[in-house]
């Protein structure tokens, strides 16, 4: 079974595990928060970037979009309606989704970018023949908060349309970009406070700090940025906590020219197995692949880290 066909299958099983996670996370007691130990000298720059981020942050409510035609090709119509708040969810984008087709269709993106950060795609909607759907795509609150965005000015969505009996691909249609009217005060600054842990060939990864009551147990959050000149995924391997090997979670996509930041999930099981109590020493090595070739770039030299 290809890839995608099998991602496509996973979307709708997981949907609702992950949006319980997007509810959840990003909202951790900060006394459970560890800073990843970084050199003195970059802790000047890292007040500098916090200071500028709360000159620059503009909280303005909700910003507004106007109605506009997304996409209409082959059979499907998608219109952005609006964008609207939830008490859970955060900020949704209020889409009519129109199947003129004669099939039964999926909807779904294979990437959602935030103000050029990439975003959860955990999108889906099922169109049946000649219907039309009322959807609502949400933009994690969790990720933008992560991110640091206060005022989204920019969404760049790439959709998808799949067969909805095989969800096998019909259609990926060119990205489309909506820009909202905090487009103009949109934030784009890194939120790259931490240890740099990669600089290597247009990517860098910097460690922002270790949360020991993630969803799943702990979780290292991570600040990826991607200059490669290709869409890329970073992956893990060989990780240790205090020197106990542990088979954690970890695979971000990037876009060429976008940012992310992403949690390695590091589960409560192994801890427990390993009677780790606190997440003190990280070791761990990364692998880079070219997401459309499969082909892989670059795999780093084993690198420590310390928290505290």
């Amino acid at each position: 079974m290809k890839r995608k066909t099998i991602k496509g299958i996973a979307v709708t099983a997981v949907l609702a595990v992950f949006l319980m996670m997007a509810a959840g996370s990003g909202n951790s007691d900060s006394g459970s928060q560890k800073t990843i130990a970084e050199d003195s000298d970059s802790k000047a720059v890292e007040a500098a970037s916090e200071e500028n981020k709360e000159e620059t942050a503009e909280k303005s409510g909700l910003p507004t979009i106007e109605e506009q035609v997304l996409i209409d090709q082959d059979g499907v119509k998608i219109t952005a309606m609006g964008l609207e708040e939830d008490t859970i969810f955060g900020t949704g984008l209020k889409l009519l989704i129109e199947n003129s087709t004669d099939k039964d269709l999926g909807i779904g993106c294979d990437a959602l970018i935030v103000n050029n950060y990439m975003i959860s795609d955990l999108f889906s909607a099922q169109v049946a023949a000649g219907k039309s759907s009322n959807e609502t795509m949400n933009l994690s609150a969790s990720a933008l908060k992560a991110a640091g965005i206060d005022n989204i000015g920019q969404i760049e969505i790439y959709f998808k349309s799949y067969d909805s009996s095989s969800y096998e691909t019909i259609t990926k249609f060119d990205k489309v970009v909506i820009q909202t009217s905090d487009f103009p005060n949109m934030d784009t600054s890194p939120a790259d406070e931490g240890k740099e842990l990669v600089n290597q060939d247009g990517l860098r990864i910097v460690g922002k700090y270790v949360d020991e009551d993630s969803f799943w147990g702990a979780g290292i959050l991570l600040y990826l940025e991607n200059n490669t000149g290709k869409t890329i995924s970073v992956t893990c391997s060989d990780v240790s906590i205090n020197g106990f090997m542990i088979n954690p979670i970890f695979a971000s996509t990037l876009y060429d020219g976008k940012m992310a930041v992403d949690e390695l999930t590091i589960f409560s099981s192994d801890l427990e197995e390993n009677n780790i109590t606190s997440v003190d020493e990280v070791e761990l090595k990364f692998s880079v692949m070219d997401n459309d070739t499969y082909q892989s770039l670059f795999k780093t030299d084993s690198i420590s880290f310390t928290t505290k």
